[in-house]
């Protein structure tokens, strides 16, 4: 990647570097500053189905910020005004190299690493307006890691791979990579006709069915829940709401 990070520097040093227990330190988000965050709504159809909207042949683009992001093993921060934050367990990519106008054949290439996202949404800011930025937006509501994934230790396209979202240990969104209606290659190739991506940038793929907005009656994450979500060969990102 750019920005002065030598991968291979920083993979030969943690080679030589002492071990330390996972539980020992802090996990930052695994990109800090991103210089865009690119999120795609309503990328899978049973998602779309249980909002009353058709899946599109177009995605829905909308953004966050970094000051929306939080770490594996920190809190995702309830909002004091309100009672509907909500839960989207989702596929995140991050971009390794700069591309403007990429092919969908080369898109991958451009691919940096795998991670997972918790697009945690507070639904009554949200829905006000046809714009979702602020209800997107609040501090400490978008989880991001663990870790980051080469895309040599997955299947290509990170396809065919499990997605589960928890609440206190309740299986509340299981779905698959597969099902999303626009696969990643086909997502980078669509954001670059708008915009150069460039090292560091993160899209976060969508979420399938079982948000807690659709069901009857809802399930909203309340102060001291646990939320959890696992990507098959990712591993688990998990989160207290405080």
């Amino acid at each position: 990647m750019e920005r002065g990070i030598d991968l291979t520097q920083v993979g030969q040093r943690l080679l030589v570097a002492p071990e330390v227990e996972l539980n020992a330190v802090r996990l930052l988000p695994p990109v800090q500053d991103p210089g865009k965050i690119i999120c795609v709504g309503l990328n899978y159809a049973d998602h779309a189905a249980e909002t009353g909207l058709p899946a599109a042949s177009y995605p829905t683009f909308f953004g966050r910020f970094a000051s929306s992001l939080t770490g594996h093993g920190q809190p995702i921060v309830k909002p004091a005004g309100s009672d509907q934050l909500d839960f989207e367990g989702e596929l995140a990519v991050v971009i390794g190299r700069p591309g403007r106008n990429i092919a969908p054949s080369d898109a991958l290439l451009h691919v940096a690493g795998y991670s997972i996202f918790n697009d945690a949404s507070v639904r009554d800011i949200q829905f006000r307006t046809s714009q979702w930025m602020l209800g997107k937006n609040f501090d400490d509501t978008g989880a991001f890691g663990p870790w980051l994934v080469t895309p040599s230790s997955l299947p290509t396209g990170a396809k065919g791979l499990r997605l589960r979202t928890l609440l206190n240990g309740e299986v509340m969104q299981e779905s698959n990579t597969d099902l999303m209606v626009h696969g990643v290659a086909e997502l980078i190739a669509m954001a670059s006709e708008a915009m150069t991506l460039t090292p560091g940038d993160i899209i976060v793929t969508g979420t399938p069915c079982g948000v807690g907005f659709s069901r009857k009656p809802p399930v909203f994450m309340q102060l001291g829940d646990r939320c959890e979500v696992e990507i098959e060969q990712i591993g688990q990102l998990q989160n207290v709401i405080r």
